[in-house]
C-alpha cells in the first residue's frame, strides 16, 4: 500500500454477504475483506453501490466500515461515504475517519441534477472534515457528470486527490490528464479496465475481484505495467463476466458468482430482485468458464 495515496492499487467494491433472512454477516464479510488482500488485492471500499449501502441503516452502515479496518487495517478501507446532503456525508466522512481510514469516496450530490455549484460547495463541505476525498463519477445512475474541467476545478480547489471514473467514456482519460495532471484516475468500470489502464490510471475501484481477486489483481497489474502479452489475453478471458460490472443487474450478477466459487454472496435486499432466468444462464456459464480456465 503507497499510505499517502492509499486510493491505489485494486481496491475492492466489496459486495457485502447476507444471510437468507437479509441481516448483514459480519463475520463473513470480515472473512471476505482479508481473503481479498492475501489473494493480491490492495484494499476495500465498504458503502459504495456495490455494497448496497442505500438499504442499509445508519447502524449496519458504520458497523461495516468497523468490520473491514478490523479485518485489514484502516489504511485498507477507503468506505463511500455518498449521501443525499452534504451534512450526512461528512459525517459518514467523519466516521471513517474515527474507524481509523485515511480516505473516502465521495458521489457528487444526487437527489436532484445538481449545478456546477452546487457539486463544488458538496465537495468543499466534506473536504473539511480533513480526509482526502475520491470522487466518483457515474453520470449513468446519478445524472451528474463529474467532466474533465469540472473534476480539473475540484482538484484545483483542493477537494478530491482522485477521481473514480465511471462514465465509459475512455477518451476522458487523456482530458483529465491534460487538465488535471496531479488528479489520480482510476478506473471505475470492470469493462473498461486495458484501455484505462494503458491511459495511465494509477488504481481500480474494482467489482468482480470479489469472485476472482487474483486473476483480476494480474490483469490490472499486467496492464498498468504495459504488459499487454498478459493483460490482452486475460482481459479477454474475464470480459464476459467484467461487463456485468456496467450494467444494472450488477450487484445480483457479482454475488452469484462469488457463491459459484465459493465465497458467500448471498441475497440482495430489496428493491432489488434476483436476475431472471436468462440472466442468471449467463452468469453462471461465464463464471464456469473462468473456473474451467483456473482463473478463480
Amino acid at each position: 500500500m503507497t499510505d499517502h495515496r492509499p486510493w491505489r492499487g485494486v481496491l475492492v467494491a466489496t459486495a457485502l454477504p447476507l444471510h437468507d433472512d437479509l441481516s448483514v454477516d459480519h463475520d463473513r464479510y470480515a472473512e471476505h475483506c482479508a481473503w481479498l488482500v492475501e489473494n493480491g488485492c490492495d484494499g476495500v471500499v465498504p458503502n459504495g453501490s456495490l455494497g448496497e449501502y442505500q438499504v442499509l441503516t445508519p447502524e449496519e452502515r458504520a458497523r461495516v466500515v468497523e468490520t473491514a479496518v478490523a479485518a485489514i487495517g484502516g489504511e485498507r478501507v477507503m468506505p463511500g461515504v455518498a449521501a443525499y446532503g452534504a451534512a450526512e456525508a461528512r459525517r459518514w466522512t467523519e466516521q471513517a475517519a474515527e474507524a481509523g481510514c485515511r480516505a473516502v469516496m465521495l458521489l457528487p450530490p444526487n437527489a436532484y441534477r445538481a449545478d456546477e455549484r452546487s457539486v463544488l460547495a458538496h465537495y468543499a463541505e466534506v473536504a473539511a472534515a480533513g480526509l482526502p476525498v475520491v470522487a466518483y463519477n457515474n453520470p449513468v445512475d446519478t445524472k451528474v457528470d463529474l467532466v474533465p474541467e469540472l473534476l480539473a476545478r475540484l482538484h484545483g480547489e483542493g477537494y478530491v486527490h482522485a477521481v473514480k471514473e465511471f462514465s465509459g467514456d475512455v477518451r476522458r482519460a487523456y482530458r483529465i490528464a491534460e487538465l488535471a495532471p496531479e488528479l489520480d484516475l482510476l478506473i471505475g468500470a470492470d469493462d473498461v479496465l486495458l484501455e484505462l489502464a494503458v491511459a495511465g490510471a494509477k488504481g481500480w475501484v474494482a467489482g468482480y475481484p470479489n469472485a476472482f481477486p487474483r486473476s483480476c489483481a494480474e490483469l490490472y497489474r499486467a496492464a498498468a505495467g504495459g504488459d499487454l502479452d498478459t493483460a490482452l489475453p486475460l482481459y479477454r478471458q474475464l470480459h464476459p463476466l467484467l461487463r456485468w460490472d456496467s450494467r444494472v443487474e450488477f450487484v445480483q450478477a457479482i454475488k452469484l458468482s462469488m457463491d459459484l466459487v465459493g465465497r458467500r454472496g448471498g441475497p440482495c435486499r430489496p428493491p432489488r430482485v434476483p436476475l431472471e432466468p436468462g440472466q442468471e444462464a449467463a452468469v453462471r456459464a461465464a463464471t464456469e468458464k473462468a473456473v474451467a480456465a483456473g482463473l478463480a
